[in-house]
């Protein structure tokens, strides 16, 4: 009988302390223990999965000391043609755990085709508790959260983002539909003014930075004001610091 491939949330950033409390407020206890008890993974980035389980050790002793698990990564380097042999043991009866980086696993994230392998397969799924930033910043934008869009990223290319936002701001008009978009952390500055430029005065922007963390950061306003704050040189402290941007076009 194939293994069950349980999909175990990270963090959204690394902790800034290891007390037994860190990890209290982010995953439920449950959560916690079933990856304590997991000796396979299939990870976006070892490292930071390694750094995962110390946390989770601190309180949840793991199954195996850390470096007798076994971690192998999927990433946007991964060829399709890897995937069958990162199903292999579940194929043999182990359970597994697929980790993202950051937050929830298969949502913008590579660990998505690996889930609808499994599925092909016949192994069981299991989706566990903890946060999703793109959930989180709709919950905290007072945006439409009955009707939204993740988009990813934008093009790199100046005009082409800009007719692209144009295009996410027709299209939350016409259907009154809260539009969702990330960005690199490190141009987080360029697809504000990209935003408040071309952007109808009156669309409401919201800029969602470090969820969770002890730097978080949520606004919300239209992007007239946006624009003149920008102009006045008042940027939100969100260099290299993980962000969600939503608009929603009245």
């Amino acid at each position: 009988m194939p293994g069950i491939l349980y999909l175990v949330p990270n963090t959204l950033g690394p902790a800034e302390t290891a007390d037994s409390n860190v990890l209290a407020s982010i995953l439920p206890t449950e959560v916690q223990m079933l990856a304590a008890r997991l000796e396979y993974f299939i990870a976006e980035n070892a490292k930071t999965t390694r750094a995962f389980l110390k946390l989770v050790n601190v309180r949840h002793p793991l199954a195996k000391p850390l470096q007798e698990i076994r971690i192998a990564e999927l990433n946007v380097n991964t060829e399709a043609a890897a995937l069958p042999a990162l199903l292999a043991p579940l194929l043999a009866g182990q359970d597994a755990g697929l980790i993202s980086e950051a937050g929830v696993p298969a949502v913008a994230d590579p660990g998505a085709n690996l889930v609808r392998l499994a599925h092909q397969h016949g192994i069981q799924v299991r989706p566990l508790v903890g946060p999703s930033s793109l959930l989180l910043a709709v919950m905290s934008s007072g945006l439409n959260g009955q009707s939204f869009a993740f988009n990813g990223y934008l093009p790199t290319d100046a005009a082409q983002r800009t007719k692209r936002i144009r295009q996410l701001e027709e299209r939350s008009r016409q259907e009154r539909q809260t539009q969702l978009l990330i960005e690199t952390p490190y141009r987080n500055g360029a697809m504000l003014e990209a935003l408040a430029s071309a952007c109808n005065g009156s669309t409401l922007i919201s800029v969602a930075t470090d969820l969770t963390l002890a730097t978080e950061a949520i606004r919300t306003q239209t992007a007239a004001k946006w624009k003149s704050e920008l102009g006045a040189g008042k940027t939100p402290d969100f260099h290299k610091k993980p962000t969600v941007f939503l608009l929603l076009a009245d």
